[in-house]
């Protein structure tokens, strides 16, 4: 984002008005920190809604603990690293490092006899490749039987006088509650400082259970993303719904081959006898000999795949997939995972610099009205010319105002200004809807088209008055793709020339 510079020379002209206050200071140098961070991703959800299990998905190792234990009560960030490191902050004292232990595979956190209410957070670094773009942070369960649990999250991830910690969130539900509304709420208004900008994702974190494990409960799932997606009220606060069987995401990209070549001979068995096998779990541990395993390592494939991923498994080696990498790579898109990697690579890290700017652009605010001084004027002044020149700041609002229904608009026009301000993605052939492979020349030709009907609209004397706002909004997004075009059909000249 072209801002990022402006509002860091802002956060070190507000270091040096409260330079007299350690505390303020400290608190607009994290600020200035957030801005040349990787992008902050929360995994929320209510407890047992699979939080972790996605992450380790994401990720791509066993290394956040999905048991109930205490440290899935402590709020967890995973970061990059080339040093694979584990720190505990305790809420008084210094921090501490943690020995790195793995017990079958998984990481398993030892506290030293530390309890979770003592522990402020842990920091884990490690070389994951998704780490390099954002940073994940894993939260104990909203509503949770323990008040104080919850609270710790909530805390977190929707401050009452401060910014969010986190700048998007990834938001892991079973069912549509009214505490999932109550904290997206909570997290629009907090995230944004009160703007109402929406930056997160609704995940069906556990689709394989909707068919009881059946091979086709993804497609039940997809029906419920399907209504939820349409539903008003959480409309209005993601970007999007999908379906996702969190447990296979996760075995799926950490595939061992003793497993591949189970999932080869459950596949060679007879139909009927395979059938029997996957009645239950009871009878597949039970029949673990018939495909060359013992009952013990039955139950542990079972725990990995679950019923869903048994099933899948066996069809996939039966469809012809021949080796490991292949079944691993087909399970993690049957999973879900992709799909959710492309949304948080199109709606969150395309929006990166944007949603950091936001919240760093929040937090000063904020810091500037609850430690009024002098010289705040002239910063608050500061604020408001930033954020009436960040484009990309107006389509976020803008975004959450259409998804609410608060712009008056006949449907069709809404749902265009919506995806043309990045409703379903950042780049040009997403905002335009073309296909991904679409050439400059129909980039540019749309982008132009879609340009003049919109400034039709703007100059149309019926046009609302509460429309011609967005109206001016959107026509920003059409000029800025039909410079985007321009300047790349020039860059191409010139490497021809």
């Amino acid at each position: 984002m072209r801002d990022s510079g402006a509002v860091e020379a802002l956060l070190l002209e507000a270091v040096r008005v409260y330079d007299d206050e350690p505390a303020v200071r400290a608190e607009l140098e994290t600020y200035a920190q957030r801005l040349r961070e990787p992008l902050r991703v929360a995994v929320a959800g209510m407890v047992k809604a699979g939080k972790s299990t996605l992450l380790n998905a994401i990720i791509g190792e066993e290394i956040a603990p999905t048991d109930t234990g205490e440290c899935t009560r402590i709020i967890t960030w995973y970061r990059h690293a080339a040093t694979p490191r584990i720190t505990l902050y305790p809420v008084d004292g210094e921090p501490r490092l943690l020995p790195l232990t793995r017990v079958q595979g998984r990481l398993v956190f030892d506290l030293g006899g530390q309890q979770a209410e003592d522990v402020a957070r842990l920091v884990v670094e490690w070389p994951a490749e998704n780490l390099r773009s954002m940073t994940l942070i894993d939260t104990p369960g909203i509503a949770s039987l323990s008040a104080d649990v919850s609270a710790r999250s909530t805390r977190f991830l929707t401050p009452e006088d401060a910014p969010s910690e986190a700048d998007a969130v990834i938001y892991l539900m079973r069912h549509l509650h009214a505490s999932d509304i109550k904290f997206l709420e909570a997290f629009r208004d907090t995230s944004a400082a009160h703007a109402g900008t929406v930056n997160a994702l609704a995940v069906l974190s556990r689709a394989d259970e909707v068919g009881a494990g059946r091979i086709d409960s993804l497609i039940s799932a997809s029906r419920i993303a399907d209504r939820y997606r349409a539903d008003a009220s959480l409309r209005s606060l993601v970007l999007d719904v999908l379906p996702m069987a969190g447990l296979l995401a996760q075995s799926s990209r950490t595939l061992r081959q003793a497993e591949y070549e189970a999932f080869v001979a459950l596949a060679a068995l007879g139909n009927a006898e395979r059938e029997r096998m996957l009645i239950s779990a009871d009878r597949f541990v039970a029949g673990g000999p018939a495909i060359g395993i013992s009952a013990e390592d039955a139950g542990r494939i079972l725990d990995r795949f679950g019923m869903f991923g048994l099933r899948l498994g066996a069809a996939l080696v039966r469809g012809g997939t021949t080796d490991a990498t292949a079944l691993a790579r087909e399970l993690a898109r049957r999973s879900g995972l992709d799909h959710l990697m492309t949304l948080v690579l199109r709606q969150f890290s395309a929006r990166a610099a944007t949603l950091r700017v936001r919240t760093a652009l929040a937090g000063l605010e904020a810091l500037l009205r609850s430690n009024p001084r002098e010289d705040g004027a002239q910063l608050l002044a500061g604020i408001e010319r930033i954020r009436a020149n960040a484009h990309e700041i107006s389509e976020l609002r803008l975004l959450s105002a259409l998804r609410s229904g608060l712009v008056p608009l006949p449907a069709r026009a809404a749902g265009e200004a919506e995806r043309l301000v990045g409703g379903s993605g950042t780049g040009a052939a997403e905002r335009l809807a073309l296909a991904p492979g679409a050439d400059a020349e129909e980039i540019r030709s749309t982008s132009f088209g879609t340009l003049r009907r919109w400034r039709v609209m703007a100059e149309n004397p019926l046009t609302d008055r509460g429309a011609l706002e967005a109206c001016q909004v959107v026509l920003r997004s059409c000029e800025e793709l039909v410079v985007r075009t321009g300047a790349a059909e020039q860059g191409r000249e010139l490497a021809r020339g």
